[in-house]
């Protein structure tokens, strides 16, 4: 039975574990070639070894040299690159007035350099191969006022806005670029908030569909999104949480 993903090659930043690692599971599944990258060795490495067609790379996405080093290893090993999710990303709890410029400038460095520095880094393989889809996870903190987690909102409302830049720039060469903007799931991020360890109903409650996200709730998204199935789909904006933000 053909996969929805035959013939295609995924890169997947932020793979060694949480939604990352649920997309590599489900791409690999559905056919592609998968390729994840962390900067948490034995976490990746793990991942890979229990996905078959998946390996793993070390990769600080902060990192220019290294982004064109990952590239070229995926398109020497595996032919080709069709795919990138920009999944990695960190999710530190602070407003204002708690972040320092380090604090800042670290969050920003990972969350919205890393997706530039990736999305430039893909295109002469996208179009190569004649096109691809790119994939930048945001969050519901690019679309609304997050002041509990003041870098982290500034980073994925660039990434909103980057992607829709990109998606215009890059359609003449049929790649796409879209975002998704997870609500509650249940990863080892959602564990940074305070008020969630110590009671997750307080949240859960004002979600309208009762309960937190899975990881595979957001790979199956991300799975139409590589697909063919979405080959008219590009510059989108995709909320998935529960109904949360409304």
């Amino acid at each position: 039975m053909a996969g929805r993903l035959d013939g295609k090659v995924a890169l997947i930043t932020g793979g060694a574990r949480g939604q990352g690692a649920a997309e590599a599971a489900l791409f690999a599944e559905e056919g592609a070639a998968v390729v994840i990258t962390d900067v948490l060795d034995a976490e990746g490495r793990a991942t890979a070894a229990s996905i078959e067609g998946c390996r793993y790379l070390h990769q600080d996405v902060r990192d220019e040299d290294r982004w064109a080093a990952v590239v070229a290893d995926v398109v020497a090993q595996e032919g080709s690159l069709t795919v990138l999710i920009n999944n990695a990303g960190i999710f530190p709890v602070q407003s204002l007035m708690e972040t320092s410029l380090e604090d800042y400038r670290r969050v920003i460095d990972i969350n919205q350099v890393g997706v530039y520095l990736g999305m430039r880094a893909v295109v002469p393989a996208m179009r190569d191969a004649g096109g691809g889809s790119i994939i930048n996870i945001s969050s519901v903190a690019g679309m609304v006022a997050t002041p509990t987690a003041f870098g982290y909102g500034a980073s994925k409302w660039a990434v909103r806005g980057m992607t829709k830049a990109a998606a215009q720039d890059l359609g003449p060469d049929n790649i796409r670029v879209n975002s998704i903007h997870p609500g509650i799931i249940e990863t080892p991020m959602i564990h940074n908030i305070p008020q969630y360890d110590a009671d997750p109903q307080s949240i859960i409650r004002g979600i309208p569909l009762g309960r937190a996200g899975e990881p595979e709730d957001v790979a199956r998204l991300a799975l139409f999104l590589a697909s063919d199935e979405s080959s008219y789909v590009s510059a989108g904006e995709y909320l998935i949480d529960g109904a949360f933000m409304r």
